[in-house]
């Protein structure tokens, strides 16, 4: 006599493999085209300067200024890396141990407490999904990871992640990051300035130093000890960092004349088109 169990519970996961690959297959469909990124054009900045070399305004829809992986100091890409994706370099877009331990947490506490995206989850999010914390996103979020990191390089994405992150107080990408907050550029950066920038992607709005120094500066030492129990700094490096007073960019309001800045702004805007402004 043929037994109906077997029989019955192949049905049920044929059933349930191939509702998971028609679910894959629908959110695949729905998925934008990953070779959208190879002629993306992230919004820039324009500056417009005096005869002597004096900024007068700058005019951007989010001010941002890219750079390439070369112009990136090493202690900054270490300082990302460490809080952000430790694993970087050796997963393939997406931690399984990452999401097993996310997982955990969420059950424990009941909800949604920690997302587990790696960089390259982060930038496909960034660059192509929106910010809903739903299962659906989240699928779409690691099938978009995985064909990152098959089209492009870990370098590729790591600069193109480092240009689009948000950072705060209106500073999208690193280098504007650095220009905003202490008016340097990347490579006049202390190890100390490096790791509160590196802690700011976690919650831009919140660890901002404009919008609380107290919590920019406990995120900073979070980021500081990360990097020294991981052999990156020396004792010396991250005592000195840890004390190290955070000195911001001081914001001066030049006293130019706005009518001029609008009639300039609005004649380039008629000769060159908004979308070159911008």
């Amino acid at each position: 006599m043929i037994s109906i169990k077997p029989i019955l519970i192949a049905l049920i996961a044929a059933i349930i493999c191939g509702s998971i690959i028609g679910a894959l297959i629908v959110l695949k469909l729905d998925l934008p085209e990953i070779r959208q990124l190879d002629h993306m054009r992230p919004p820039s900045i324009t500056g417009l300067y005096s005869r002597n070399d004096q900024l007068l305004d700058e005019w951007y829809i989010e001010k941002r200024e890219s750079l390439s992986f070369s112009e990136i100091p090493e202690i900054l890409i270490q300082a990302v890396l460490t809080t952000e994706d430790r694993s970087f370099y050796s997963h393939n877009g997406v931690c399984i141990r990452g999401v097993i331990r996310a997982v955990i947490k969420d059950i424990i506490a009941g909800k949604y407490v920690e997302g587990a995206s790696t960089i390259t989850q982060q930038l496909a999010k960034t660059l192509f999904l929106t910010n809903e914390k739903k299962i659906s996103r989240k699928i779409k979020e690691a099938i978009l990871a995985f064909q990152l990191e098959r089209r492009y390089t870990k370098k590729e994405i790591l600069t193109r992640y480092l240009n689009q992150v948000y950072f705060g107080s209106g500073a999208y990408g690193i280098k504007s990051a650095a220009k905003i907050y202490f008016g340097k550029n990347l490579d006049e950066l202390t190890i100390s300035e490096c790791a509160l920038i590196a802690g700011l992607p976690k919650a831009p709005s919140w660890y901002s130093p404009f919008v609380n120094l107290k919590k920019a500066t406990q995120r900073k030492n979070i980021v500081l000890k990360q990097m020294f129990d991981r052999d990156i700094l020396t004792t010396n490096e991250y005592k000195d960092a840890h004390d190290e007073p955070i000195v911001l960019q001081k914001r001066i309001n030049l006293p130019i004349n706005l009518f001029f800045l609008d009639t300039v702004r609005s004649s380039l805007e008629n000769k060159f088109g908004a979308e070159y402004i911008y």
